[in-house]
């Protein structure tokens, strides 16, 4: 198993794991995000995304152990965090928590990055 994978992958998992607690309400989603959500329809779309960011990021943990899981769980948080910062920079005009987001989006991008290298371009034993 390769460390450094495990690590990235860790570190990515559970930055995917943090927005979980907005799964708890309105209130949970308020502190993550400093937004209101007053519509009911948005508080059911903010929580469902809660549970499918914690379905990615146990994923990404399970991976982290699991290589043959690996690829998969790569491309998957790629494609996420790579979306949030598409739209975040097409957008531009958000929040201070939001730009904590978009950090940690960052991080994790880079992260997954340097699994991916590590994977394909080096050693995977």
């Amino acid at each position: 198993m390769n460390y450094l994978i495990t690590g990235m992958l860790l570190i990515a998992g559970i930055i995917h794991l943090l927005p979980l607690v907005g799964v708890l309400g309105a209130t949970h989603l308020v502190s993550l995000y400093d937004v209101k959500i007053e519509d009911p329809n948005l508080l059911i779309l903010m929580r469902h995304r809660a549970v499918l960011f914690a379905l990615l990021g146990a994923f990404l943990v399970y991976a982290s152990i699991k290589p043959p899981f690996q690829a998969v769980a790569i491309l998957g948080g790629l494609v996420s965090t790579a979306a949030f910062l598409w739209l975040a920079v097409t957008i531009s005009d958000y929040n201070s928590s939001l730009t904590k987001v978009v950090y940690a989006d960052v991080i994790a991008v880079v992260c997954l990055l340097i699994a991916a290298s590590t994977r394909w371009l080096g050693h995977t034993a």
